[in-house]
């Protein structure tokens, strides 16, 4: 009988993996808005052209970024709200590359329906996740600023002021400080379970 090897060096508990994968989705998400959001404000705020393709991308990226966390946690089926969601923002890609030809006071219009839906979305995936997974009061927090920001998104496209890629960018910006604080919050939260 051989001798067993102990790789618990290797490989984490159980209990520690879905945590570890959080931390990584959630800061992985918050660097992709920061990098958005600087492209936003440096470049599409001078390029249409460029403006055009990042109010397509940030919908997009969301889709991608659902289908992947919910894949990695159990698979579409298991994640109803991510599966929805993946739907949702796909939709709004679509739809963002619709109105652009209507101008900045539909894309936002669009924005701000998608804001509330996503919102929500999110707030369910965090509410189911609370008892298992830590941080969960930031996605909390998070998903009903996006739903309250979606709303204030539609009546600003009903204004005469001519929105830009800029109104986004704040919102885009909270986003990513909420995602950023979550996968902070586990990284701290790994390195006392390691202490202890």
């Amino acid at each position: 009988m051989s001798p067993s090897i102990d790789t618990s060096p290797l490989v984490p508990p159980p209990t520690r993996l879905p945590d570890a994968w959080l931390r990584r989705y959630y800061l992985a998400r918050a660097l992709f808005s920061a990098l958005w959001v600087a492209a936003a404000l440096l470049i599409g705020t001078r390029s249409p052209v460029a403006a055009a393709l990042l109010l397509v991308l940030y919908p997009a990226w969301d889709a991608a970024a659902n289908g992947v966390d919910a894949n990695a946690s159990g698979g579409m089926r298991a994640n109803r709200t991510q599966r929805v969601n993946v739907w949702a923002s796909g939709l709004t890609t679509l739809a963002v590359a619709l109105a652009l030809s209507s101008g900045m006071h539909a894309v936002l219009g669009v924005f701000g329906v998608w804001a509330i839906a996503s919102g929500l979305l999110q707030l369910g995936t965090a509410l189911r996740r609370w008892r298992s997974h830590g941080a969960q009061w930031v996605m909390v927090l998070s998903g009903a600023q996006s739903a309250l920001a979606g709303g204030f998104f539609i009546a600003q496209a009903r204004m005469p002021a001519m929105p830009s890629i800029a109104n986004v960018a704040g919102y885009a910006g909270v986003g990513a400080l909420y995602f950023a604080i979550s996968g902070i919050w586990l990284w701290i939260r790994e390195l006392r379970a390691h202490r202890s």
